[in-house]
């Protein structure tokens, strides 16, 4: 089964400047994880790795019906 991740993309400064919001398809938390790693749009920096992790593992997680293909559906980020 396949879900809709809500991602709050904030990280608190000083550790980055960025923010916003992904929506992501996936099986699991570290799917999408090895997702955004992979997405050479979304800006990532030294040590954001950690905390990551805990705004993949405190979004919002709708579950989908249907055969759907993983990957970012929408990124907003400032």
């Amino acid at each position: 089964m396949k879900f809709l991740y809500i991602i709050d993309y904030w990280i608190p400064f000083p550790t980055s400047e960025y923010g916003g919001v992904l929506c992501v398809i996936s099986e699991s938390d570290s799917e999408v994880a090895a997702v955004i790693k992979n997405e050479d749009s979304i800006p990532q920096k030294e040590g954001f790795e950690n905390l990551m992790l805990k705004n993949i593992q405190d979004a919002e997680k709708l579950p989908l019906s249907g055969d759907f293909e993983s990957g970012i559906i929408s990124a907003f980020i400032t």
